[in-house]
């Protein structure tokens, strides 16, 4: 028996039946061999963690642009923490921590510089929208790999392209999937309250006192109480046969109260908006110059444009780049050089 059918055959004894079992995976779009030790969702992982658009997450900002110091979050450390609290909350309820992991790596691979500034940007911008989600799948499937992109498992794709969002309008199909975006909104709402302490801009005072009551003071309380929430919530649902990740009403309404909070003191409140300002602003010209000179980007960006349209290819070179890398993009273009006449 090779290791990877092991692996399969402990699934088999370990998850719960309405787990995403390896060897019943939708496969993926091009058929391959089966590896001897890994399972499908572990070559997914390792695809997704081994690939460029990945590495490129440590120099993408989470919430704060270019802030002093080494304990602030970037897009990378959240995909992690994201990583870790999901498979917290799939081993407590008995999933795939393979699947769970591989969709948590993968999952905000599409975002673009400047976080959710340059989102709303290329939102914009583009006579079809930007959603980070939708283009975290087109890198990893059209992107990657010089266009072959990583040839990843349906359910992979399914809960990465579903994780974003706040409601249940539309989910991933697999619990892993649904777990993910759940952790998501966990380990961003609670960290981004801590990165906010710290940079002075938010006093413990400040956060309200309902989601206090029941989540509790600090950031490690409050993420321990929605976790195990989250895992008894779901198994409740799963015994009384609803297939559905969820959070009892009281401790969700508790996150959704730290969420608003958030989004109108520190994502869309004034203390941060002349950077957020300062940041599209940099976006905008660095892809309007490629607008108009589409010929200056990489040869595989170039030939998208030829194939797809000017829009899609400027904004396939755009959206993969870092921060660090727009910066200096726009300062090569703009800034002036100095000259010895």
């Amino acid at each position: 028996m090779k290791i990877r059918e092991k692996i399969e055959h402990k699934e088999k004894l370990i998850l719960i039946p309405q787990a995403a079992f390896s060897v019943e995976t939708m496969g993926r779009n091009v058929k391959e061999k089966k590896d001897d030790i890994r399972t499908d969702y572990m070559i997914d992982r390792d695809r997704i963690i081994h690939s460029k658009s990945f590495r490129r997450l440590k120099h993408k900002t989470q919430v704060y642009i270019k802030m002093p110091g080494d304990h602030y979050r970037t897009r990378l450390t959240h995909t992690l923490e994201v990583n870790q609290i999901g498979k917290t909350i799939g081993k407590g309820i008995g999933l795939n921590e393979d699947l769970i992991e591989a969709i948590a790596m993968g999952h905000d691979i599409g975002h673009v510089a400047f976080a959710h500034s340059g989102e709303e940007l290329l939102d914009k911008l583009l006579p079809q929208g930007f959603k980070h989600n939708e283009n975290s799948v087109r890198v990893l499937t059209r992107i990657e790999k010089q266009g072959k992109g990583l040839n990843l498992t349906r359910e992979v794709l399914d809960g990465i392209l579903h994780h974003s969002g706040f409601t249940d309008k539309s989910k991933a199909f697999t619990l892993e999937g649904q777990v993910v975006r759940y952790s998501d909104k966990i380990a961003y709402v609670n960290h981004d309250i801590d990165d906010s302490i710290r940079a002075g801009l938010l006093n413990e005072s400040d956060i309200p006192g309902i989601a206090i009551k029941v989540l509790g003071r600090t950031n490690s309380n409050r993420i321990d109480t929605l976790v195990k929430d989250c895992i008894y919530t779901t198994m409740e649902n799963i015994k009384n046969g609803i297939k559905q990740v969820a959070l009892s009403n009281e401790v969700f309404d508790a996150l959704c109260v730290l969420r608003n909070f958030m989004f109108k003191k520190i994502y869309k409140g004034d203390i941060l908006k002349a950077e957020r300002d300062k940041a599209k602003f940099v976006l905008e010209q660095v892809f309007n110059y490629f607008f108009k000179h589409p010929d200056k980007m990489p040869e595989f960006y170039f030939n998208i444009v030829k194939e797809e349209g000017i829009y899609r290819g400027v904004a396939d070179y755009i959206s993969g780049m870092s921060d660090d890398y727009c910066l200096i993009m726009f300062h090569n273009i703009y800034v002036p050089k100095f000259v010895i006449c």
